[in-house]
């Protein structure tokens, strides 16, 4: 390890921050982490729209490209919109945790778009793991949260039925995992990747066929092209957070259980008590739905409602202009337009 600095490059290589084409502006920064705020151009509800991002790629794929994107659509249809990016952590990240992501980042970057959007509640929509950091914030917020969306979001890690002898090695401590983490410090993107391809293949290479059947056409290129840089763009993790997920996550199934502690605040999903919608997909290899689906009965909420969607982990189908499909009549339902 005596010369692993000059290693370092190799967590860097082939890492772009790619834009996308609803215009934004960088509202707040912490270290590597940008909170971007997209202005409606015919506002129309008060509460704004605050968007969680997985750790594991780039957040680009919310705003794929002019009528494939989520965060145009929102924009588009009333909705001040906030995206927190976290960024590409390098080796000097290595130790942020878990805790410094719910409360540093999360937490802080919630309230500055509270006060920038005159606010007295906010809207949450988590993807994937993002919404299982949405969760967890939403179960020890001050902070006003009107709905809570979770979309194909890993919540209970009882089951993890495609691994199932490779989990009960783990479980039972015969597979030890947190001194290769240590070792490395920050896990490099190629060994996430390769972690993802594990659980999806042979689903992952569905994409290359359906890009030989529609070759000829353009418009279908463009997009299979803007997603497959986002699909193939998968970025480091930092070594501190990976261990509490697999450990206290994954291992342990602690968030369900509520033995979860972020800064010595227990996390108890029955504080959620915002209007709750959760989205699971049926193809979804990534995070089937028995990982979604508990928390249903683990919230307070009033009103929640449970979707299941057609399609795979990233699946999202718009309609003329509108909402995504999940969202179309929930969203509007639930937020208070302006008189």
């Amino acid at each position: 390890m005596s010369n692993f600095n000059n290693e370092k490059p190799f967590f860097r290589l082939q890492h772009v921050t790619m834009d996308g084409p609803t215009k934004r502006e960088a509202l707040w920064k912490k270290n590597k982490a940008t909170l971007w705020y997209y202005k409606s151009p015919k506002k129309q509800y008060k509460e704004p729209l605050f968007l969680i991002y997985s750790l594991v790629n780039q957040p680009f794929i919310l705003d794929l490209l002019p009528g494939a994107s989520m965060i145009e659509s929102f924009v588009n249809n009333g909705y001040d919109v906030y995206l927190l990016d976290f960024g590409i952590p390098g080796y000097e990240d290595k130790d942020i945790t878990v805790d410094e992501y719910i409360v540093d980042y999360i937490q802080n970057a919630v309230r500055r778009c509270l006060r920038h959007a005159s606010a007295k509640e906010v809207s949450i929509i988590g993807y994937c793991l993002g919404g299982t950091f949405a969760a967890v914030y939403a179960a020890i917020a001050d902070e006003p949260i009107r709905n809570l969306i979770l979309d194909v979001t890993p919540i209970d890690f009882s089951e993890l039925n495609q691994y199932d002898q490779l989990m009960k090695d783990f479980r039972n401590g015969d597979l030890q995992v947190d001194e290769i983490i240590d070792a490395y410090g920050i896990i490099p993107a190629l060994f996430m990747k390769a972690g993802v391809r594990m659980i999806t293949s042979p689903v992952y290479y569905s994409r290359y066929l359906a890009l030989l059947n529609k070759h000829e056409d353009e418009k279908y290129v463009q997009k299979w092209h803007r997603f497959n840089d986002w699909a193939e763009g998968h970025i480091p993790f930092a070594g501190a957070a990976l261990k509490q997920l697999i450990n206290d996550f994954v291992r342990e199934n602690k968030l369900v259980k509520g033995k979860i502690k972020i800064k010595g605040s227990p996390v108890h999903l029955e504080n959620i008590t915002a209007n709750l919608l959760v989205i699971s997909a049926k193809d979804d290899k990534l995070v089937p739905q028995s990982q979604t689906y508990p928390i249903m009965n683990l919230v307070s909420s009033k009103d929640k409602t449970y979707k299941l969607v057609s399609g795979g982990h990233t699946s999202m189908s718009f309609k003329d202009g509108g909402l995504p499909e999940p969202l179309d009549e929930w969203l509007p339902k639930r937020s208070t337009r302006l008189k």
